[in-house]
């Protein structure tokens, strides 16, 4: 199992758009991916919109993530980089 946090950086959260961009790039892959907000007490299958739409999670929020799988690795380093690049979503610096 690999664990990590994973920091939401974009304006505008964790919304719907955002959401899906997770679920999507999620079902790729056959290892579990959990996402966890520890100050809400909530967790949420990163496989699920509507899992993922309940953390409610806007800019500053720090998730935990859990990936548990036989691509593990793989998976955890496309979320991470989902979440680092703020799903797209981030202006251009010139």
């Amino acid at each position: 199992m690999r664990t990590g946090d994973l920091a939401i950086i974009n304006q505008l959260g964790l919304h719907a758009r955002a959401a899906a961009q997770v679920v999507r790039l999620a079902g790729e892959f056959d290892s579990s991916i959990l996402l966890v907000r520890e100050d809400k007490s909530v967790y949420a299958d990163a496989k699920s919109i509507l899992s993922v739409l309940t953390l409610a999670a806007s800019k500053g929020v720090v998730l935990r993530m859990e990936v548990e799988g036989p691509d593990e690795d793989h998976a955890f380093d496309a979320m991470t980089a989902l979440f680092a690049d703020g799903f797209g979503e981030m202006p251009s610096r010139r």
